[in-house]
């Protein structure tokens, strides 16, 4: 806008100032080269040999007149003739009559020069002398003659010498100016359409684009600069932004397809399971203690697992919103874990897996934990072995070690193990390592992802390290808990 309005005000009166500079330079015509008017006198657009000649050819005749027919000079007929020979000259006739005005062809340098006229006799015929007034700037020729009454007459010849500029220079000096200003305004017009209008227009169309669910519509920006140029890197911002949430979007509801999916089919497993159990009891088919006790215990298993299911789909939930809730706590490292193992080790008892717990940590070591979200991560932790788990004897182990500043704790199973090619991506949300899933083997693919946000927001890490074939060990790290002397 500032340089729209200064294009628009100042560079027309620039021009035109310029072009009228110009011009007068090229044409400006000295009146003094003609005459000698100790005067640097100047008439701009007018051809001053134009004005000599033609005020000469007049004065010859004025002067013939006054020899030959002085009364034609009382003839105001005759004087009229005698002042359009004279019109675009600046020039006029002045008739003095003893002290009276006679004649004038214009009225109003009649009544500017009328007090500084020369008496009767001033100037003698025929000498080309002449009268200059600064004040007026204007030029004065005088011949004398008698009027028939045997009055004193005068006839002056008076030229406005004041830079005259003529009326074709006016004319073309207002063309000049019209095209000046259509010039510039043309110009500015195409600057603007340039630089706001068709990057305006562009950003428009790309809007639309995006209106649509079109986010590959790319605005090129490079060389737009200023508030237009802001506005389009912050399209292409938003275009980016748009399209990266689309692509996190379109990604996310196809892994809550494959949730719903996985969810699905590890709900179906039990309930079928427990619909078969629980008919079997109902059609006598458990005829004895023993076995209406391990059927019942069939059903109590498959019913933990799927709470233990749908628990997780809550947790992930809270994950997925980032509203895990937590409830940190000073905890004693061996304490603590030595509950955990109780309970775990007694449902490993129950499953049939060796559980072996090692604690290299000293007894007075502390951390900072939610204990209900830890117990969850070592629940998924083991759980996932036990779920991938295919020798004969199956074992697990946890060991608690002391890394210095930090407590770190190990699960180890002799599991079918982690291919290489899988190892760094067992934490991402859904992935499986086995993509074959079984009934045996079902699950969600979220345990993991869990676990590592946990662990994260316990200001931690977690790896693997697995060999195929062998067994998978998964290390998590805490730090420990140290009092602050100075508090």
């Amino acid at each position: 806008m500032i340089i729209t309005f200064v294009a628009v005000a100042f560079i027309p009166l620039i021009l035109i100032v310029l072009i009228f500079l110009i011009v007068r330079m090229s044409m400006s015509s000295p009146f003094a080269d003609a005459y000698p008017v100790n005067q640097g006198i100047t008439g701009l657009g007018i051809d001053m040999e134009e004005i000599v000649v033609r005020t000469d050819s007049v004065y010859a005749e004025l002067e013939s007149k006054v020899h030959t027919s002085p009364g034609m000079l009382e003839d105001r007929e005759y004087l009229k003739d005698i002042c359009n020979d004279l019109s675009g000259l600046s020039s006029t006739l002045v008739v003095r009559r003893g002290n009276e005005l006679y004649f004038a062809g214009s009225t109003r340098m009649a009544d500017e020069i009328w007090d500084k006229l020369p008496p009767y006799g001033y100037m003698e015929p025929g000498n080309n002398s002449s009268l200059y007034f600064e004040d007026l700037e204007e030029y004065v020729r005088q011949l004398d003659f008698i009027f028939e009454d045997g009055s004193l007459g005068s006839v002056f010849i008076v030229v406005r010498v004041n830079s005259g500029i003529s009326r074709r220079l006016k004319a073309d000096m207002l063309v000049a100016m019209i095209l000046i200003m259509l010039i510039t305004a043309l110009l500015v017009t195409l600057w603007n359409k340039k630089g706001i209008l068709d990057p305006m227009t562009e950003l428009s169309r790309g809007l639309t684009q995006v209106r649509e669910g079109n986010f590959d519509y790319v605005i090129e920006h490079n060389g737009v600069s200023g508030e237009v140029g802001d506005l389009l890197r912050n399209y292409e911002d938003m275009r980016m932004r748009l399209r990266e949430n689309e692509e996190r979007n379109a990604e996310q509801e196809k892994k809550n397809k494959e949730l719903i999916s996985n969810i699905t089919h590890d709900l179906k497993t039990p309930i079928t399971s427990i619909k078969g159990y629980v008919e079997g009891i109902l059609d006598g088919v458990a005829a004895t203690p023993e076995k209406q006790e391990k059927y019942l215990k069939t059903i109590y298993n498959k019913a933990v697992d799927m709470d233990k299911l749908i628990n997780e789909l809550t947790l992930y939930s809270s994950v997925d919103n980032d509203r895990i809730k937590y409830n940190f706590l000073k905890l004693n490292v061996s304490d603590y874990f030595r509950d955990c193992v109780e309970e775990v080790g007694l449902d490993m008892e129950t499953r049939g897996i060796s559980f072996d717990y090692k604690n290299n940590i000293t007894s007075d070591t502390l951390i900072i934990a939610d204990p209900e979200q830890l117990r969850k991560v070592i629940n998924n932790i083991v759980g996932n072995s036990v779920k991938y788990m295919d020798k004969p004897i199956k074992m697990i182990s946890m060991r608690l070690l002391d890394g210095g500043e930090d407590v770190i704790i190990e699960i180890e199973d002799n599991g079918k193990g982690i291919a290489s090619s899988d190892i760094s991506r067992i934490f991402e949300r859904f992935y499986r390592a086995d993509a074959a899933r079984t009934t045996a083997q079902g699950g969600s693919g979220i345990g993991l992802a869990i676990v590592k946000k946990i662990i994260e927001d316990h200001g931690g890490h977690i790896w693997a390290t697995s060999k195929e074939g062998e067994g998978t060990c998964m290390h998590f790290v805490i730090r420990k808990y140290k009092e602050d002397i100075h508090g």
